[in-house]
Order: structure tokens, then C-alpha cells, then sequence
């Protein structure tokens, strides 16, 4: 098995029980939404970037976070329990968040701004018609 497909299956593997673990184990960790959106890895295994997705206004984003990453030894115990037969030594976690619905959400805003400038732009561009 080539080393990127064994990086994926096992980031694969990581990203699944880690969401089960978070949503049952762990809930106590967040009191809000809390999704694991993506499992990075490098070849050697050693260490999985866990990037997670979390509802709620900043603060509770960062309070989120920082529970998770002092939560992270435990973390890392059960895992390693749930994935042993399938990994020799269990990688470190990092905790990472994933901004990218605050990313879409920008740029949603942006492009109804845009749209609202254009239909502003026409209203005035078309003087004369009245009704």
C-alpha cells in the first residue's frame, strides 16, 4: 500500500472515531456545535492536525477550543484505546479551527453587498420611468 493512501485511510480512521469520541466521551468539553471537519497527517504518521468546526460566537469558539486542547491527553488515551490494532504508536493531536463557514459566511456577505450596489446602481441609472 502506497504511503499517501495509508496516510488517508488512517487520517480517514482518526477523523471518525475522534468525531464518535467528541460526541459521546467528550461532550462535556463543548457546550456548543462541535464538528470535525478535516484530519490532516504527514507521511510519518506522527502527528494528526485535527481541524473542527465550531458553532457559537467567538468567545465560545475559543473557550471550545482551548477546553479541547487541555482535554487532549485524555483525548489521545481513548483513542488510542478505540484504534490500537490499527496503528503502532498513536500520533499527537493538535486541535485546530476550521474557519471556513466563517470564510463562506464573508464572502456571502460580500456578494450580497455587491448585488445590493448593482440594484442600486440600476434603480438610479434608469431615471425617467416613473410609475
Amino acid at each position: 500500500m502506497s504511503s499517501e493512501r495509508r496516510v488517508e485511510r488512517v487520517s480517514s480512521l482518526i477523523k471518525r472515531e475522534l468525531a464518535d469520541l467528541l460526541e459521546t466521551e467528550f461532550r462535556e468539553v463543548s457546550h456548543a456545535l462541535l464538528t470535525v471537519t478535516k484530519v490532516q497527517m504527514p507521511r510519518d504518521l506522527s502527528i494528526a492536525r485535527v481541524y473542527v468546526s465550531i458553532m457559537g460566537d467567538p468567545a465560545t469558539q475559543r473557550v471550545t477550543l482551548e477546553r479541547l486542547r487541555e482535554q487532549t491527553p485524555e483525548i489521545r488515551r481513548a483513542l488510542s484505546a478505540r484504534i490500537r490494532h490499527h496503528l503502532r504508536t498513536m500520533p499527537e493531536l493538535e486541535f485546530l479551527h476550521d474557519d471556513t463557514q466563517d470564510y463562506v459566511e464573508r464572502l456571502e456577505a460580500l456578494f450580497a453587498q455587491i448585488r445590493q450596489q448593482r440594484a442600486s446602481r440600476s434603480d438610479d441609472a434608469s431615471p425617467g420611468q416613473e410609475t
